[in-house]
């Protein structure tokens, strides 16, 4: 038994009150933030209590894009470039900049599976549109859904190539919105052809990835009154319909500003709406509890979705992590 909610923790190692929550509430996953991230060491531990609190399996996220977003940082973890830094290879040698991101994520993926972390949420597949709001910018691979998509799918395609699951996000996109979804509610009034010629197009060309994390975002051309990440109509039309995503879905943050009301209500309109698992990062145990009592059991075909996310794990192969190095080399020297 799962329960269908992924939560943070308070610090480098767990409370005796969060271990009694986590073996009593058996969450699908836990997410990790910098706050519980100071050397590779306490990182394996503080995953092995929360393994031996919930059992297996358990997916462990963290956020390990790159750039401005990346939750382990020098000098114990390499530096990592932001997405648009592939982008800007991209316009020129598409096939060098498709390699780099490959091999770069591969990298991350060995990095990541080092300290037992088994999910990245990552790539951004977002396009942003000018007068969007910046909280996307660099973290997005171009303006060309094309080539979010090409370099997405290089980024993707690495994590899953090291055994770590990729979490392809914000579906349906985040990158025309013009406020900040951790701050406020965004509203996005594009006319639902323009968002399927362009916003839609790099999660339509990555619906078969195992994993990913919707936005709370409103669409006014599908459904004005509700964010996607509460939308039974964004999840039925858009993502599950004409996306055709059919992997594990699960909501950004429940304790973002975008949304309201408690984290019992919050937890449960998300996984009314269709997701499969709601996402509390904050750490607070009682909001934990709260969004807990909120969040169903994972079963049937969402447990099925969450079996086989959790399988990429088992799928690492070799690779030649000097190339890798060098690759990343070459990509931070081209930032500097």
């Amino acid at each position: 038994m799962r329960a269908a909610l992924i939560i943070g923790v308070a610090g480098e190692t767990l409370t005796a009150e969060e271990r009694s929550f986590l073996a009593d509430a058996r969450p699908a996953g836990i997410i990790l933030f910098g706050r519980n991230c100071t050397s590779k060491a306490q990182v394996r531990r503080l995953v092995e209590e929360a393994k031996s609190a919930v059992g297996d399996p358990l997916l462990v996220l963290i956020d390990q894009e790159g750039g401005r977003v990346r939750r382990l940082r020098p000098p114990e973890w390499r530096e990592l470039p932001a997405a648009a830094a592939y982008g800007r290879i991209f316009a020129k040698e598409p096939a060098l900049a498709l390699r780099r991101a490959w091999l770069v994520a591969r990298l991350t993926a060995e990095e990541l599976r080092e300290i037992g972390v088994n999910a990245n949420c990552a790539p951004v597949l977002d396009v942003p549109q000018r007068r969007a709001h910046p909280i996307i910018g660099d973290r997005a691979y171009g303006e060309a859904p094309a080539t979010v998509a090409a370099l997405g799918r290089a980024v993707a395609e690495g994590l899953l190539a090291g055994g770590v699951l990729p979490i392809i996000k914000h579906m349906p996109g985040h990158g025309r919105a013009r406020a900040d979804s951790h701050l406020e509610l965004p509203l996005v009034e594009a006319a639902r052809a323009e968002l399927e010629a362009s916003d839609f197009v790099p999660f339509k060309a990555l619906c078969d990835m195992p994993a990913a994390m919707t936005a709370h975002v409103v669409y006014t051309a599908i459904d004005p009154t509700a964010p996607a990440s509460t939308s039974p109509g964004v999840t039925r039309e858009i993502i599950r319909g004409a996306i055709g995503f059919d992997g594990l879905l699960m909501s950004d943050d429940i304790g973002m500003g975008a949304l309201s009301g408690d984290f019992r209500s919050r937890a449960e309109a998300v996984v009314g709406a269709g997701s499969d698992i709601a996402l509390h990062c904050s750490g607070n145990l009682m909001e934990a509890q709260s969004a807990a009592s909120g969040a169903a059991t994972l079963a049937g075909e969402a447990f099925k979705r969450y079996l086989r996310a959790v399988a990429v794990q088992e799928q690492s192969g070799p690779f030649d992590a000097t190339e890798a190095a060098v690759a990343l080399g070459d990509m931070l020297r081209a930032m500097a």
